[in-house]
C-alpha cells in the first residue's frame, strides 16, 4: 500500500504542473541566502479550489496540496450503484464565492465516467470561474462519455488504458483507488 500512495503523490506533483501551466502568474520579492529577486508565483493561489471526489480523490488532493497549500478545498461525496452504474450523490461542500475561482477536480479514475460528469455537473452550477479535470488513470470510453456531455472541460490524466470491461471497470486499470489508498477491499 505504501508504494501505491508514494506512487500516487509523485503523479499528483507532475499532474499539478500540467493542470495549472496556464494559470496566471505574479512575480513577489524573495530571499535567497545570497540575493534578492523578483520569482514567479501564482497570482490567484487563494482562489483555486481543488475538489476531490470522496473518497478515493483524497490521493490527488493531497499531492496537489503539498504543491499548492494555499488551495481551497471541496468535496464531493458520489458513489456508482453497482447494478445500474449509475451515481448517486451524498455529499457536496464547498468553499463560498465560487464563481471567482479556478477550480480543479480531482477524480483518481474515469472509467465510465458518469462520477466525473455528475460531479462536474454540480460544480458548473456553482459558476466557478474555469473548470479543469484531473485523474491518474481513464478509459477511451470514459473520456468519450465525458466529452459529449462536457466538451468544455479538459482532462489532464496520467495515462489511458485499454477499455472497460462488462461492469464498468478499466482494464488492465488499478483496481478500486480508494481500496489501494485505504488499504481497505
Amino acid at each position: 500500500m505504501a508504494g501505491y500512495v508514494i506512487a500516487v503523490t509523485r503523479q499528483q506533483y507532475l499532474l499539478a504542473y500540467e493542470v495549472t501551466r496556464d494559470l496566471p502568474l505574479k512575480y513577489e520579492q524573495i530571499k535567497t541566502p545570497l540575493a534578492e529577486r523578483q520569482a514567479p508565483v501564482l497570482a490567484a493561489e487563494k482562489k483555486l479550489v481543488i475538489v476531490s471526489i470522496m473518497r478515493a480523490g483524497q490521493g490527488i488532493l493531497d499531492g496537489m496540496l503539498r504543491l499548492i497549500p494555499s488551495a481551497r478545498v471541496g468535496h464531493i461525496g458520489l458513489y456508482r450503484d453497482p447494478t445500474t452504474l449509475i451515481t448517486v450523490e451524498y455529499y457536496f461542500k464547498l468553499p463560498h464565492d465560487t464563481e471567482d475561482r479556478d477550480m480543479i477536480l480531482a477524480d483518481p479514475m474515469i472509467a465510465t465516467g458518469n462520477s466525473a460528469i455528475a460531479a462536474v455537473d454540480r460544480l458548473k452550477q456553482t459558476n466557478p470561474k474555469s473548470l479543469k479535470l484531473v485523474c491518474l488513470l481513464a478509459a477511451p470510453e470514459g473520456i468519450e462519455n465525458f466529452h459529449s456531455h462536457h466538451p468544455d472541460v479538459p482532462i489532464y490524466t496520467a495515462g489511458v488504458d485499454d477499455k472497460l470491461d462488462e461492469h464498468g471497470y478499466i482494464i488492465p486499470g488499478l483496481g478500486d483507488a480508494g481500496d489501494r489508498l485505504f488499504g481497505t477491499k
